[in-house]
């Protein structure tokens, strides 16, 4: 026999015992293709979310932050829709914000990354673990079955065929199980993944210093003051440059308040940030 006639047979077979299994085994068969369509989709995005290494983001991150500091690297990144790459496009913005108001909004995006991930697992996890259930429930009614026409009629040709009923949403109840199982094994692996290298990534973008050089249109004496006096800053200087008037250097551990925002306080002039470099 060929192996189309093999094929042919085993499909048949199959057809067959999904026809006898009756309405559990329909059941069995929505439920597990859902679970397989939402397994499928989760692994698609986890791929996709990982398609771009941690190594190879931060060497972009570093090479920006070289030629055009934290505002380069911020748009060098912009365009990977990561989990990894969103932790460190918030840790980037240190200095323009302040260091909770930083740690906030990086703990917001771990949750709504975290919630993305986390999504449709516990569906899978309920199918795979309801699954042989509703096979046993199958196999309760073909055993009533099975002693009922006992009870009226010894025929061993119907009590054969509710112990075959049973049979059957088992070995359906069962196979949904089995495998859903290694799909879920995966995507959590893939979540585990994804959450190493974010604690990584938080690890890695824990800047300790900052050299920012900025553009005041008035008022320097004051905003020098009042930058001064703020926590955070360690040094504040003039420069001589056609795009940039001031330059500062940041401890961002101890920084209270964004740049911006302090000088907001101290005057009503405009300023604007022109580079910002961070170090580890």
């Amino acid at each position: 026999m060929d192996i189309l006639g093999i094929l042919t047979e085993a499909l048949n077979t199959v057809i067959s015992m999904f026809q006898s299994g009756g309405l559990i085994t329909y059941i069995l068969t929505i439920i597990g293709l859902y679970g397989l369509f939402i397994a499928i989709d989760k692994i698609r995005y986890l791929r996709q979310a990982s398609s771009i290494d941690l190594s190879e983001i931060m060497i972009i991150v570093n090479e920006s932050m070289a030629h055009g500091g934290s505002l380069e690297a911020l748009r060098a990144i912009g365009n990977f829709k990561t989990p990894t790459a969103r932790i460190i496009s918030e840790a980037l913005k240190i200095g323009y914000r302040s260091k909770s108001e930083v740690e906030d909004n990086m703990e917001q995006v771990f949750i709504v990354e975290l919630s993305k991930m986390m999504k449709g697992l516990s569906t899978i996890e309920t199918i795979i673990e309801i699954a042989p259930l509703i096979g046993l429930i199958g196999t309760v009614i073909g055993m009533w079955f099975t002693f009922r026409q006992l009870g009226v009629n010894s025929d061993i040709t119907l009590m054969s065929n509710g112990i075959y009923i049973s049979i059957i949403t088992t070995i359906f109840g069962l196979a949904v199980a089995i495998i859903l199982l290694p799909f879920y094994t995966y995507i959590k692996n893939l979540i585990e993944t994804q959450l190493d290298n974010i604690e990584i990534a938080k690890k890695m973008s824990n800047w300790r210093y900052v050299e920012m050089k900025i553009w005041v249109e008035t008022d320097k004496e004051n905003v020098i003051k009042g930058l001064q006096e703020a926590s955070g800053i360690i040094t504040v200087k003039e420069i001589d440059n056609e795009q940039a008037n001031l330059k500062i250097d940041i401890k961002p551990n101890m920084l209270e308040k964004g740049v911006k925002t302090i000088i907001r306080e101290c005057s009503d002039t405009s300023s604007r940030i022109v580079e910002s470099k961070l170090r580890q």
